[in-house]
């Protein structure tokens, strides 16, 4: 990274104090997701009767849940999981989006037709059903989980992708590198791909937040990750059944947590909005 991009950088976060609160919260993420057991003050696991539904304390800053576990420690834990699924979730798509787009946008006629009639037979579905009906018919698996949010994030960056590659196939640069003998993988990858990768940065960023929250809706409806597991959807789930008999912190604190996961990653893409965009510059 030269001087001038670590300047520039710099002068992003400083002079925007919302996407440096953003870039400070996702480094609490990341703390809490690598060293989540080691934080928490309790076992996310641990169990005491004697201690059940109690309301926050000193002892529990987020109180206790219905079997007397520490929900501040599992709400910790939670990180690891959902940041986890997310970052898999995107990355898978991320990469199988950015073949088909590619190759759609590059090739054209009917590699094109094919690729996009099935983006566009995936965006026919409401996109969390058909979440949902993955998960039912493969299992409530970690793995699936993780298969079916990546399934459903692929249309975006297929498309996407592909949009960008059609502005600039017949650019000059790629003319360049045609005449030069470069072959037509070798431009996708090394010519067309790596000019598009900077707007993707963006989505990406927005996409991880969209990710967390489909994990969690998955839990909280009980076809996603299964209890005793410390999950946000799951806690939240759980809490709500209390709510109405005044156990109000069960399901404000996991879901307050996922709330601020999901817009630090929002505020996120604006600032990585700013980083890339060449008006900055000036």
């Amino acid at each position: 990274m030269t001087s001038t991009t670590l300047q520039h950088t710099r002068y992003v976060i400083s002079e925007n104090w919302i996407t440096f609160a953003a870039f400070g919260l996702f480094l609490v993420l990341v703390l809490f997701a690598i060293l989540g057991d080691a934080v928490a003050p309790y076992s996310p696991l641990a169990s005491n009767s004697a201690i059940a539904l109690q309301p926050p304390s000193a002892a529990h800053w987020f109180g206790t849940d219905q079997l007397g576990r520490d929900v501040l420690s599992r709400v910790i834990v939670a990180t690891r999981l959902d940041l986890g699924i997310a970052v898999m979730a995107v990355a898978l798509s991320f990469l199988v989006g950015s073949i088909l787009g590619t190759c759609a946008g590059y090739f054209g006629g009917w590699v094109d037709r094919i690729i996009s009639r099935c983006i566009d037979t995936l965006m026919a579905f409401p996109l969390f059903v058909l979440a949902m009906g993955l998960v039912a018919a493969l299992g409530n698996t970690v793995e699936n989980i993780i298969l079916a949010t990546a399934i459903i994030n692929l249309p975006l960056y297929t498309r996407v992708i592909r949009s960008e590659v059609l502005v600039r196939r017949e650019a000059g640069f790629v003319e360049a590198a045609r005449l030069t003998g470069n072959g037509d993988w070798r431009i996708m990858a090394k010519h067309l791909f790596p000019n598009v990768l900077p707007v993707m940065m963006v989505h990406i960023s927005l996409n991880m937040g969209w990710a967390i929250l489909n994990a969690a809706g998955l839990s909280f409806i009980g076809l996603g990750v299964q209890p005793p597991t410390p999950e946000w959807g799951i806690m939240v789930a759980e809490g709500a059944t209390y709510i109405v008999s005044g156990e109000w912190w069960l399901a404000l604190f996991p879901g307050a947590v996922l709330m601020l996961a999901v817009f630090c990653f929002n505020l996120l893409g604006d600032g990585l909005r700013d980083l890339i965009d060449p008006r900055m510059r000036t």
